[in-house]
């Protein structure tokens, strides 16, 4: 199966390249340039293709990225501190985000004549970001067979939907992820701050999947302040 990965250049979008290049299925990956202040993760993204050998290509999408306003993704709005799932991470939510991005990646998997397109999104993703939760994946996955009914057949992978940012470092080990070459931050620096959601997150992550983090931090032990004793219930 020829499959085209929507990859950021972040942990879990290379991880799942290397998963499905480990399979033989990896055609390409496809990113999204919507104007983020963190744009140095499409470097990352770059590598990754060439490092597996495959077509690497960059939609651009400021134009579309600049109407959609209120995030610190994109906005002069600072990215806060603090864990991933806290209220206060929804300011870096970009509106229909991955459903824009998604239906581009459809469009040219159908015209590549690929059979899938994958994402990475997780469970860790459900809490804020509503077009990262499993009825939307369904959901999406019914509305494109729709839209392409008798031109194309591609389905949509999101194997790491109800698994946690642990499971996805875990799997990525095991597909030898290069992580270093991996970027997270939203803060967009020269090293991880190691203190906005994100990087909270990843820390953590390697934590509970008992993997070393090769990760260059700012701060590397702020992430177990942020995380001890919360508890966030999740939205699926």
């Amino acid at each position: 199966m020829k499959t085209i990965v929507v990859c950021s250049g972040g942990l879990d979008s290379v991880s799942l390249a290397h998963n499905i290049a480990a399979k033989g299925e990896l055609m390409g990956l496809i990113s999204f340039d919507y104007g983020q202040r963190h744009r140095k993760e499409l470097e990352f993204a770059a590598a990754a293709a060439e490092r597996l050998g495959v077509f690497h290509q960059i939609i651009d999408m400021r134009a579309i990225g600049s109407q959609l306003t209120g995030s610190a993704l994109t906005d002069d709005v600072d990215v806060p501190d603090g864990h991933y799932a806290e209220e206060t991470m929804r300011i870096t939510v970009v509106p229909n985000r991955n459903a824009i991005m998604l239906t581009i990646a459809f469009g040219v998997a159908a015209a590549r004549q690929a059979d899938a397109v994958a994402i990475a999104v997780h469970g860790g993703d459900h809490f804020i970001y509503p077009d990262c939760r499993p009825g939307f994946i369904d959901s999406f996955d019914t509305m494109q067979r729709h839209a392409l009914d008798g031109y194309a057949s591609v389905k949509l992978l999101a194997p790491y939907v109800t698994g946690s940012k642990a499971d996805i470092v875990t799997d990525g080990a095991r597909h030898a992820t290069p992580f270093a070459e991996t970027w997270s931050c939203y803060k967009g620096g020269e090293r991880h701050c190691g203190r906005c959601g994100t990087c909270v997150e990843r820390r953590e992550a390697f934590h509970l999947a008992g993997v070393e983090d090769p990760t260059d931090y700012e701060d590397p032990d702020f992430w177990k302040a942020a995380t001890e004793g919360f508890k966030a219930e999740e939205v699926r």
